[in-house]
């Protein structure tokens, strides 16, 4: 297989599963904001699962495709879906949830692909170079990094806004000053997985989510196999 032919499987590839996982993260947070009473993002039509609404081209296309030909992570990120805490019924403490549920949407993606895998491998012995095998491990694997890197505790990662959401309000203001050096911050981070100073922890914490998923997928596995 010549580079041109392996650029096009890997788009082929993890198309879908960076699209949907990105959507759907930022989709979760404008759910959860509403559930609290924040209707923002409904308002400007951002609750769509419709991909098309969330998508940022460099984010959501161009930054994953990159980061895969590196043999790094395929993180990358969408139009961030608008939350206005100060109508959430309680803010302070709701931020952290509204900020969970990007992360959270992830691992039941995560989860969701994997239990494609089992039964693709276990109930119907799809060999493993096959296609869909191929994109269902992506979608684990895609999956896995965003909840992974979005909880690194810095603003204005899904993370950091736990933290602030956890913080005293004193130590909440200065720790929130950081997100308006997010690009800064985001770019940092990227530069610490290209060097390998984040990889580690990235893989490390990957290897873990699969493992809750096969410990949650066990039965289904034990039914199949």
């Amino acid at each position: 297989m010549n580079e041109t032919d392996s650029i096009i499987q890997t788009i082929a590839v993890y198309l879908i599963p960076v699209l949907f996982a990105i959507s759907l993260h930022e989709a979760a947070h404008g759910y959860v904001a509403r559930y609290f009473g924040d209707p923002t993002a409904a308002n400007e039509g951002r609750l769509s699962l419709n991909p098309l609404r969330h998508i940022d081209p460099f984010g959501t296309v161009i930054l994953p495709l990159i980061l895969s030909l590196l043999h790094l992570p395929a993180l990358g990120y969408a139009k961030p879906v608008p939350v206005d805490y100060g109508r959430l019924r309680n803010p302070k403490k709701q931020m952290a949830l509204v900020a969970a549920a990007g992360p959270a949407a992830n691992f039941a993606m995560g989860l969701g692909w994997m239990a494609l895998w089992v039964v693709l491998t276990y109930a119907l012995s799809v060999p493993q170079d096959d296609f869909f095998i191929e994109m269902s491990k992506a979608g684990i694997g895609v999956n896995s990094a965003m909840c992974i890197f979005n909880l690194i505790p810095l603003p204005p990662l899904d993370g950091g806004r736990i933290v602030t959401g956890i913080l005293p309000l004193p130590l909440a203001r200065k720790y929130a000053q950081i997100e308006r050096y997010g690009m800064y911050v985001f770019i940092g981070l990227i530069l610490m997985m290209q060097f390998g100073m984040l990889t580690g922890f990235l893989i490390g914490g990957m290897h873990i989510l699969q493992s809750i998923f096969h410990v949650l997928l066990y039965p289904l596995i034990f039914l199949l196999n």
